[in-house]
Parts: structure tokens; C-alpha cells; sequence
């Protein structure tokens, strides 16, 4: 089926304005064939008053239908999927986690890697042998249109995420619709309904200048594309005036940001931290940024990391440690330019954290290169690096390359993991007194999760109340992927809130050490890779890539007794762990606990009378005691 062209009644135009439906017949569909549903032989038509269409067409109402959405890969798929779930939600559709009580399920898609898209095939099998409507999004139909998988479905291109309302309004009619067409990037203003009510994944542009001989994502995201600095700037204060407390500056390369549009990188950071809070109560995380196209700009962004609002930290993959693998690989740069990247911003950075990938058994690659990459980690010592075994991609020139046998490429992978699982990059923290940012709920249910300006994830005991709040702690013991601290003390903060958070579910729980995400071993999202491709979809090690039981790797025990506070915290977060999500989030808690501390200040005439009844009762009797008292005094 061809590409549905944009199209408005009466000719011109470019489109719909942002989060608005365009006329269905504006919309071309390729209509099911689909059996007539069969109406009761023995109903009246005639006597219910109501012609048969209006029977049909009730229970299909456009806006009141719930919708399942699933979400793979990067951030940047994140904020997409974030952004067609608050124009959903906008219309009217209800949005549930539970596939089985949706109506639609709309499955936002992941290429980088062939796991996370043998995931998605393996959910579109299960959603239509479950007879649902079905919308697929992302970078897999953007990048490979004519899948076999994708017959029969519609499906929403990465620049048409501002008409997913009409996809889905035509697709529960029983239509096939198909939008891939790139013209204009979405608004950055659409409806949104975030995952975590305190972060938002901002996408400063899309595609990436690389061309790097495996990434696939280059296909879907296409040529760069940035945003404008007034439109992004735009943005970010709308989002803090919304409560946001971090900002994730998301794409498929962040050092390229503005090379199309005649700006760059440094121009962007230092206009949004003009408008960050002055009290660090928002904090910006700058995203994945290939070593080419910062390399000029090194000291400009090392000023803006070393901003208190700034987290220090960024993620620079090198993907291996042989110039011979990078120049197979198209990566334009060498292993000398990588080490430059991270000695001048660990130079000038204090306490600068550094991330990267590797691929192991890229094409090619000699058990010299591999020696060459166990030798640069071992030496840098990073504290985050994500694993990945190269995943040929169909259409890549790399898919075309002579492969290196999968258990030499396994063997690597284990070996650089053991390698990299024996650095203890926080030990010599316990003691030390840090601010951190809190903004998530670790999934035992027990601990907060924040992070210090070096974004390392610190996990402390405290009410739910702290989320999205700044605090000292002490730290009192460190582990391997993360450390465990003692708050001292909450610091208090300018808040900006508006009520449209209040209805926004806390979002869903992270697991304290997961291995799943761009920044560090526990953070919440993944980050957008085009060109570090092989490490956007899993964490620090990748055993195999069926092998997902690291993900979870269990909380290090923490040397240091709990308190009583600290015991019935725990005993009451176990208790209710299970049913967190239900509950209504800290603003609305907050709020109406001050409600309901302000009613008992405005007391009604029935609390008055009632309680001046037992006052005088008390007067009485004490009134009473006293004249038998006195009586019995007198007679004896």
C-alpha cells in the first residue's frame, strides 16, 4: 500500500494545526474486508424508535474507546509515545497498562537492535490473534515499510505523531491507514501525558550526519532535522512552570544539534540554563552526543556542565577501542579524539561522569581489536558501560559484511563484562554529604531514587511526599551499580506546579539497579542512539540477547541498622507496594491533606454547640463533685 499523502479538503495547506483531527475524508484509508455485523433476527428496528445505523455506530463513538500503549526502545521513543498518549487522552481515550481491557493497542516501535524488534513481533502476533485493532509507530515501519509483520496494520510515521488521533479513530472503524510521509516536525507543544510527571524527554532534533555502516535508526530518523532555539527555550519553560524537576535533552545525536538550522550544541545549552530556576529545583541532563561533533565545542560544553543546574554527565560512545573496527564502522573519529572527548571533561569538570558502549564482534574484528577495547576500559575505568553484541540489521552495509561466529562474539561479551563488573567506581563515597534530585520510586517499593550532579543513583528511605524534591544526604554505603544514603536534610525550593499535573499518575516504578538505560545502570530511560545504535536498548552488560535476567540485578544489602522511623516505612511500603500506582500522587495528597487541616480550623455551629455541650457537662460534674466534697466535709 502506497503512503497516505496529507491532504485538506479544498486543496493546499500543509496540514492540520497541531493536536487537531483533520476531516476524515481528509484521511486516505484502505477500508478491511471485514463480514457484516449480523443484527437480531428477532429485534424490531422499526419499534426502538432508532434507525439501525445509530444501533451499529453507538458503542463505537470516536474519543470513548481505551487504548493499550507499548513503547520500545530510546527516549526519544519515550517522549513520541508520551506525546500520542496526551493527544489520545486529549480527545477522550482512556489510557490502560493492561492489554487485555483495551480496545486498540498502539505499539511504538524500536529498529536498533533485532531483540526489540522480534519483541514487537511477537506482541503484533499476540494482538491480532486477540482480534484487536492495531496502530504501529516508530522507527520500524519508518524504516522497513514492506515487513510481512506489518500487512494489515496502520501505522504512524515518526514525523506524523501529531495525527495519531485520526489513525486510530479510522483503524477502530476497521480502516488501514498508513502515514510515513516526512514534511514538518511535530509541535513541540502537543498534548502530553509523561511517565514520570517529573521528567521531561525533550527532543532537540532528529536523525543525526553519521552514517555509520550499522545503524538502521539513520533509516527511520532520517537526515538531521533540529528544533529552533526559541522553540525549545519555549518549552523548557513551559515544562518548569508545569513541576518538572529534570529535563532530558533527548535525539539521535545531541552534539549535532543546529549544523542544519545554523546554530549549535552550545548555542541551545546556554540559552535554556539562562531560564533553568536559579535553586537548582530543575535540573538539565544533556543526552548521547558522538565524539565528531563536539569535539570543537569542548570547553563551551564543559562550562555548561559545570553549571549548578547542570547534571554533570554525558553519554560518548566509542563502540570499540580499535581505530581499524571505528573506520569499518564509519564512525569518523578515532580512539585518540574519544580519549581527548573524556580527558578534557574530566579535566575540567568536577566530578564529571562519563558513559559508553561497545559492540562486541562488529565484523571484522581480530582478537588484536578486541584486546585493544578490553585495554581502553580497563584503563578509563568508566563507571557505566552498556555491552552489546552486534545485531546485523537488514538494509545495513555492516548486514552485508563477513561475520565474526556467534560464540567468539558471546565469549567477548562475557569477557568484557566480567572485565567491566569488577570496577568499584564508588567506593571512598560513604560519608560524604551530597545533594540529590528526587524524581523516581525504585521497584522493591521501598527505596526514592535520586541523583547526585554526577547523576550517580542514590536510593534513600523516605515518604513519597520527597518525589520531586532536592535533599542532602549522607551517604552511608556504596554497591556497584548505585549507592545508599541517609537524608539529612530536604531543601526548599521555589515549586512551580500547575493543576494539570494533578491528574498525571506517578509514574511507573524503576527497578533500583536496572542495566536497562542510556545514562547510568539505574536510570529511568533509555537515550536515543542512532550512531551508538548496538547500546540504546540495553544497559551495562548484554550477556546474550536472551538473556534478560540482568536487568534486575539484586539491591547490595546495606551494612547500616534502620531505625523505627525507617523499620515502619518499610513495613508500610512492602504492605502497599503492589498497589502504588493506584494511589493519588504527592501534589494531590499534599493538597488535600492542607485541605483537610484548613476544615478543622472552620468550625460549623454543630461543632460548636457539640463541643460547648461537652464542656459544660464537664463543669457540671466537676461542679457537683465539688458540692459533695463539701458536703461530706461539713456533716463529718
Amino acid at each position: 500500500m502506497e503512503d497516505i499523502e496529507d491532504l485538506l479538503i479544498g486543496g493546499g495547506g500543509g496540514g492540520a494545526p497541531p493536536g487537531y483531527r483533520l476531516p476524515i475524508s481528509a484521511v486516505g484509508v484502505k477500508p478491511k474486508k471485514k463480514n457484516k455485523l449480523k443484527s437480531n433476527p428477532d429485534a424490531d428496528d422499526s419499534s426502538s424508535g432508532l434507525f439501525p445505523t445509530q444501533n451499529l455506530l453507538a458503542p463505537k463513538i470516536p474519543g470513548t474507546q481505551t487504548i493499550y500503549v507499548k513503547t520500545f526502545g530510546c527516549s526519544h521513543n519515550q517522549s513520541d509515545s508520551e506525546y500520542m498518549a496526551g493527544q489520545l487522552s486529549a480527545f477522550g481515550y482512556l489510557l490502560s497498562e493492561n492489554p487485555e481491557e483495551a480496545d486498540l493497542w498502539l505499539i511504538n516501535t524500536c529498529t536498533v537492535k533485532s531483540p526489540s524488534q522480534s519483541a514487537m513481533d511477537t506482541l503484533i502476533t499476540k494482538c491480532k490473534n486477540a482480534k484487536k485493532p492495531l496502530v504501529v509507530a516508530g522507527c520500524v515501519p519508518q524504516g522497513s515499510r514492506d515487513l510481512k509483520e506489518l500487512e494489515g496494520v496502520s501505522i504512524v510515521g515518526v514525523q506524523q505523531i501529531d495525527r495519531v488521533v485520526e489513525v486510530v479513530e479510522e483503524t477502530l472503524k476497521g480502516h488501514e491507514v498508513r502515514l510515513l510521509n516526512r514534511k514538518t516536525l511535530p509541535a513541540l507543544d502537543l498534548p502530553k501525558v509523561r511517565k514520570n510527571k517529573f521528567i521531561e524527554i525533550l527532543p532537540i532534533n532528529v536523525g543525526c550526519l553519521g552514517a555509520c555502516t550499522y545503524c538502521k535508526t539513520k533509516h527511520a530518523r532520517g537526515h538531521l532535522g533540529s528544533y529552533t532555539v526559541d522553540s525549545l527555550v519555549n518549552r523548557v519553560r513551559t515544562v518548569i512552570n508545569e513541576g518538572v524537576r529534570e529535563i532530558w535533552l533527548s535525539s539521535e545525536d545531541t552534539g549535532a544539534y543546529g549544523r542544519d538550522i545554523g546554530v549549535n550544541l552550545p548555542i541551545l545549552l546556554n540559552a535554556i540554563v539562562a531560564e533553568l530556576p536559579p535553586d537548582a529545583s530543575t535540573m538539565l541532563r544533556i543526552g548521547m552526543t558522538n565524539p565528531p561533533f563536539i569535539l570543537e565545542h569542548l570547553k563551551e560544553i564543559a562550562n555548561v556542565l559545570c553549571h549548578p543546574c547542570v547534571y554533570s554527565f554525558l553519554h560518548v560512545p566509542v563502540q570499540s577501542g580499535s581505530d581499524t573496527i571505528l573506520s569499518a564502522m564509519n564512525r569518523e573519529y578515532t580512539v585518540s579524539e574519544f580519549r581527548t572527548v573524556v580527558d578534557t571533561l574530566t579535566e575540567l569538570v568536577p566530578g564529571m561522569q562519563v558513559a559508553t558502549d561497545i559492540i562486541c564482534g562488529f565484523p571484522g574484528e581480530t582478537d588484536e581489536d578486541f584486546c585493544e577495547t578490553i585495554n581502553l576500559i580497563k584503563e578509563y575505568k568508566l563507571p557505566q558501560v552498556h555491552i552489546s553484541q552486534f545485531y546485523p540489521r537488514p538494509g545495513t552495509p555492516a548486514a552485508r559484511m563477513k561475520k565474526v561466529p556467534s560464540a567468539i562474539v558471546k565469549k567477548r561479551s562475557r569477557e568484557l563484562t566480567s572485565v567491566f563488573e569488577a570496577f568499584t567506581p564508588y567506593n571512598g563515597m560513604e560519608g560524604r554529604v551530597e545533594r540529590i534530585w528526587i524524581t523516581e520510586i525504585a521497584a522493591d517499593g521501598i527505596h526514592l531514587v535520586g541523583h547526585t550532579k554526577g547523576y550517580i543513583q542514590v536510593l534513600v528511605i523516605g515518604p513519597e511526599a520527597m518525589l520531586g524534591t532536592s535533599a542532602l544526604v549522607k551517604i552511608t554505603s556504596v554497591g556497584r551499580w548505585s549507592v545508599f544514603g541517609e537524608v539529612i536534610e530536604t531543601i526548599v525550593t521555589k515549586h512551580h506546579k500547575t493543576t494539570a499535573l494533578e491528574d498525571v499518575p506517578i509514574q511507573a516504578k524503576v527497578p533500583p539497579c536496572s542495566n536497562s538505560h542510556e545514562t547510568c545502570a539505574c536510570s529511568v530511560e533509555p537515550e536515543a542512539c542512532a550512531c551508538g545504535a548496538e547500546s540504546c536498548c540495553k544497559g551495562p552488560v548484554a550477556l546474550d540477547e536472551k538473556d534478560d535476567s540482568s536487568r534486575n540485578m539484586p539491591l547490595p544489602e546495606e551494612p547500616k541498622r534502620k531505625n523505627l522511623v525507617e523499620w515502619l516505612l518499610l513495613r508500610k511500603r512492602k504492605s502497599h507496594a503492589p498497589k502504588r500506582e493506584e494511589r493519588e500522587s504527592p501534589v494531590v495528597s499534599e493538597r488535600k491533606q492542607a485541605s483537610a487541616g484548613g476544615s478543622m480550623n472552620e468550625w460549623g455551629v454543630v461543632d460548636r454547640i457539640l463541643v460547648g455541650g461537652i464542656l459544660i457537662s464537664i463543669f457540671t460534674i466537676v461542679g457537683l463533685l465539688f458540692h459533695l466534697g463539701s458536703r461530706t466535709l461539713s456533716s463529718s
